[in-house]
């Protein structure tokens, strides 16, 4: 990963602080498994957003500023709860649909560029498990990002 070891290290082990674009919300969250949790997934919707997300618990996330200025969006099933800011149209986080106990953060608004991850898993969100049922893995495959040596 070619993210500042400091900021990697705090994210690991510490809550950290969380902002929309424009910085009108702002959040504090504590994540479950650090940077090893990243995914992606393929449901029409996160498909077209392109955030890489993050796992907290729900408890583990406060917004500490800028509440007003959230937007819930929902569609299909209305279990996953996508919430984004309404000024700058920045996705911050959601309730996830495959476990409603948890959120995805966008890494982004931790400061942490989606193109930090070199592998990212991308899991099914088409072929839903509420859906279809338990399987060996939810996986279907990796983002692989490779800079140019300018």
């Amino acid at each position: 990963m070619n993210m500042r070891s400091g900021l990697r290290d705090r994210v690991e082990h510490d809550p950290v602080d969380g902002a929309c674009h424009c910085g009108r919300v702002r959040f504090r969250v504590r994540l479950t498994g650090g940077l090893k949790e990243a995914r992606r997934c393929s449901c029409s919707y996160c498909a077209m957003r392109g955030a890489v997300a993050l796992t907290a618990k729900l408890g583990d996330l406060d917004i500490t500023e800028g509440q007003e200025w959230l937007t819930l969006y929902e569609f299909n099933t209305r279990t996953a709860k996508h919430y984004f800011c309404s000024v700058c149209g920045i996705y911050t986080f959601h309730q996830r649909r495959s476990d409603p106990d948890q959120y995805g953060i966008n890494a982004a608004c931790l400061g942490i560029s989606p193109f930090d991850f070199e592998d990212v898993p991308v899991n099914d969100g088409i072929a839903h498990p509420s859906d279809t049922g338990p399987r060996r893995s939810d996986v279907i495959g990796t983002l692989h990002f490779i800079p140019h040596d300018n």
